[in-house]
């Protein structure tokens, strides 16, 4: 005697969906900490072009006060206010 199949069982049905519920929950999740990294990226690259933009601002800051103390810049105030320059009270220092 041949015996029909029946179907599936509530364990085989169990054991489907779960297999199922399991692939689909991967895949939210690998969307979801997929755009999280996006967007943690997007923010770094920002903070760099910040830093970066600031770096260039120092920068050239930093080259107005050099050229702001040299010394024909500072001889030039010395007259200007009246004032006398001693060459007495330069120290140099490390020869």
């Amino acid at each position: 005697m041949a015996r029909k199949k029946k179907g599936l069982t509530k364990g085989e049905k169990l054991l489907y969906f779960s297999g199922v519920l399991c692939f689909a929950l991967a895949i939210v999740i690998k969307i979801f900490f997929g755009a999280s990294i996006g967007n943690y990226k997007m923010s770094n690259e920002k903070i760099r072009y910040e830093i970066s933009t600031e770096e260039k601002t120092v920068e050239s800051l930093t080259m107005q006060v050099n050229e702001l103390t040299s010394f024909d810049n500072v001889s030039k105030v010395v007259k200007d206010l009246g004032l006398a320059y001693n060459n007495d009270n330069i120290v140099v220092i490390g020869d």
